[in-house]
């Protein structure tokens, strides 16, 4: 059942005419409308626990399930309903007075009134004004009854009225008070108590309306009637006593589940873990979903117990909402910080730069575990965030190398087809037709791109070796041999997968050379001015110039292979 459904239910108690009437029906609403709210308010909770497992935005309460709305209506009602009751009181005992008032002239009649036309014209006149007369106070029914229906048997009975009554009369008060009887029989058989106090009241009145009968039937007819009325009556007080019970204990099954919940509620500062939160949390669910299955004690008390039992439960929810708050305040910090690794990331992830880009994401990556957890609510959405951008980047460089290396496959393919021709050549009688061939092979090899990381080194080292076999058999001399042997040893280091850091180690072991050179001919020009004048140390003189001499030529020769190794 909705809380519409319950609104609508209370607004039609509420419209009936005898609000009275619909007093316990209202109040059995009231009590079912109570487990509802309790219900729906454990519902919202553990929506925001589920909520906040599948990390998930915590649901805000919205609305408050129709209370205001209810409660509205129910106090309205009982403003009402305590105004016809005062109403009802003030009633009742005007009533009671003008009953005692036809008592004590019944009683006259029937002790005083020696005429029978005035006693009987008393008594109709007393009759008429008794049964116009509504209710009395219940507390007063019975005695008041029993004293007026006495009254009647003594009036009918002292005066002899019967006497002056027609049979049929008599036969017809007989029949109708035996369908009372009849209907005391079926009453028996309703099971509703509500039924059984409405109806028995009515009947009781209808009794007390019939006429008199014959004195020879009369106890016959008055003990089947009290029979079945004290059964009726027996029954309607066990059932309230019944009740009551129910209700005591009910108050007892819920006092005892405070006492369960009160611990539950205590020591919440060595909580400090997210699992010791939801555990004690679970348990104290368990208490609630209990709560629910017990039924309602007396309105007043269960109106109380009930407040005691949410205040324990607040305690903890409040506390626990609490905890929640710092631990999201911390998820939220690292959140923000793992935001700003996923921007750094889509900053990076289109980059080709693959070697420094791939350094760069694997330290954002070590970055995001340094940084921990940021809740449920947020972790898998910035992670999921974060993991694209690196797979964009990652799967690019993976397509690309992939590329690259049926590129290389190709290229090792072709080097090796141009080994297999070198090897398999042979050198021509011609020097210049020699050295060109060699050269257009080297310009060949060089032409051809890279080979995969796996061959390299190999194919170099075999390239290398082909060619100074070759360069090998060359008959050349002096400056030539070195000129053709420089070039081609170039050709090589170019062919070779390391050709910036060869090349440029080279250029470093030509200056090394150069230097030293230099610091031999300072230390030579130093020596020739201590020898002196003679013909023995012209002779010494002569040999360090000499020296220079071929130093200073050994440098022109390194700074021209200098200008022959191109810049990496």
């Amino acid at each position: 059942m909705e809380n519409t459904d319950f609104i609508a239910q209370l607004e039609e108690l509420s419209a009936h005419e005898d609000v009275l009437a619909v007093s316990r029906d209202v109040n059995e609403l009231r009590g079912k409308f109570d487990d509802y709210i309790l219900e729906e308010e454990r519902k919202f909770q553990v929506s925001q626990l589920e909520a906040e497992e599948r990390g998930e935005a915590v649901p805000e309460m919205e609305g408050d399930f129709g209370k205001e709305a209810f409660y509205q209506l129910y106090d309205a009602y009982k403003t009402r309903k305590k105004a016809a009751i005062d109403a009802r009181n003030a009633i009742e005992s005007e009533n009671l007075r003008q009953k005692r008032e036809l008592i004590t002239r019944l009683q006259k009649v029937v002790t005083s009134e020696e005429n029978i036309g005035a006693a009987f014209a008393s008594f109709k006149e007393i009759q008429e004004k008794w049964n116009v007369i509504g209710d009395i106070p219940r507390d007063k029914r019975s005695d008041v009854q029993k004293e007026y229906s006495k009254l009647l048997e003594d009036f009918f009975y002292n005066i002899n009225i019967y006497k002056q009554l027609k049979d049929h009369d008599f036969h017809r008060n007989h029949q109708m008070k035996q369908e009372v009887i009849e209907q005391l029989k079926a009453l028996q058989k309703e099971e509703s108590i509500k039924e059984i106090e409405t109806n028995l009241k009515r009947i009781q009145n209808e009794w007390d309306g019939i006429g008199p009968v014959p004195n020879e039937e009369w106890e016959t007819l008055k003990e089947s009637y009290w029979t079945e009325v004290r059964s009726l009556y027996n029954r309607i007080n066990r059932h309230y006593e019944d009740r009551r019970e129910e209700q005591r204990l009910n108050m007892e099954q819920k006092q005892a589940l405070i006492e369960e919940v009160k611990p539950l509620v205590q020591d919440l500062e060595s909580l400090t873990e997210r699992k010791d939160w939801e555990n004690r949390t679970a348990k104290i669910l368990e208490v609630q979903k209990t709560w629910k299955t017990i039924g309602a004690g007396p309105r007043k008390e269960n109106e109380q117990i009930w407040k005691a039992f949410r205040k324990e439960c607040d305690i903890f929810f409040d506390a626990k909402q609490a905890f929640y708050d710092v631990l999201n305040s911390k998820f939220d910090a690292v959140a923000q910080k793992k935001q700003a690794l996923i921007d750094r990331a889509n900053e990076l992830k289109d980059s080709t730069d693959w070697k420094e880009t791939a350094h760069k994401l694997v330290g954002l990556q070590k970055d995001w575990k340094k940084l921990g957890h940021a809740g449920r609510r947020n972790e898998q959405k910035l992670w999921k965030n974060f993991r694209a951008a690196c797979d964009t980047f990652f799967n690019a460089r993976e397509k690309h190398f992939a590329e690259k290396d049926a590129e290389f496959e190709g290229n090792l393919a072709l080097k090796n087809a141009l080994l297999e021709k070198i090897k398999a050549y042979t050198l021509t009688e011609d020097k210049s037709t020699a050295l060109a061939d060699l050269k257009n092979f080297s310009t060949e090899f060089n032409s051809i791109g890279k080979v995969p990381m796996k061959d390299k080194d190999a194919t170099y080292k075999a390239f290398k070796s082909a060619m100074d076999e070759h360069y090998g058999k060359l008959k050349m001399e002096g400056a030539e041999k070195e000129k053709v042997l420089f070039e081609a040893k170039l050709d090589t280091l170019k062919a070779s997968p390391n050709s910036s850091r060869l090349l440029r180690d080279a250029k470093m072991d030509i200056r090394k050379e150069i230097d030293n050179l230099q610091k031999e001919i300072h230390q030579l020009e130093n020596n020739l001015g201590f020898f002196a004048n003679s013909k023995g140390a012209d002779a010494l003189k002569k040999d360090v110039e000499k020296k220079v001499k071929r130093a200073q030529d050994k440098i022109l020769s390194l700074r021209k292979k200098m200008k022959m190794i191109p810049n990496e």
